[in-house]
């Protein structure tokens, strides 16, 4: 009875995109492993389990051998249809990264309070939020954030290039606060 539980607590059940995702990550802990010499050091004069590098080492050499098992018993699994489709699911996730590289780079060309509306409007509509009401909220929401860190908080973030156009008066106001 308990071995038969047992089996059934260990059973491997595996996913559409599970070979990618395990090759993905012992290649990931690989490369982490590589770089250990570059980013840690050993401390002269101090014990071996005071040294700074220990548990970096213990812990991307686990890592890597937990991502060999997992490789191992994935690839000795049935297969399953849809380990692509499955990975061009996992890739959608990087669009919203990309609206995130678009709006740091729009910060010093078009200002803080500009890229914040624009970038928040933009996902309100993105993400389905297509009524007026919504994309007004996603703006009201933007300017708040932008007073909230430039006029508060104080956050030094670079001014936009596009506020060289404006008059002095506005100017110097749109650099501290927008």
């Amino acid at each position: 009875m308990i071995a038969r539980t047992l089996q059934d607590m260990f059973k491997r059940y595996r996913r559409p995109g599970d070979v990618v995702f395990a090759v993905f990550f012992l290649a990931l802990s690989i490369l982490l492993i590589s770089q250990l010499g570059e980013q840690t050091e050993v401390a002269k004069r101090t014990k071996w389990y005071a040294q700074p590098a220990l548990w970096p080492k213990i812990s991307l050499y686990a890592m890597c051998a937990f991502a060999f098992l997992h490789w191992l018993s994935s690839a000795m699994s049935p297969r399953i249809a849809g380990r692509w489709t499955e990975v061009a699911l996992w890739m959608r996730g990087f669009e919203y990264v990309a609206y995130f590289l678009i709006y740091v780079l729009a910060v010093p060309k078009i200002g803080y309070l500009p890229s914040t509306v624009l970038f928040c409007v933009f996902l309100a509509f993105r993400t389905g939020f297509r009524d007026m009401r919504a994309l007004l909220a996603a703006a009201v929401f933007a300017v708040g954030v932008v007073i909230v860190f430039r006029g508060i908080l104080a956050v030094k973030i670079p001014a936009g290039a596009i506020y060289d156009y404006l008059p002095d008066a506005i100017r110097s106001f749109a650099l501290i606060y927008l």
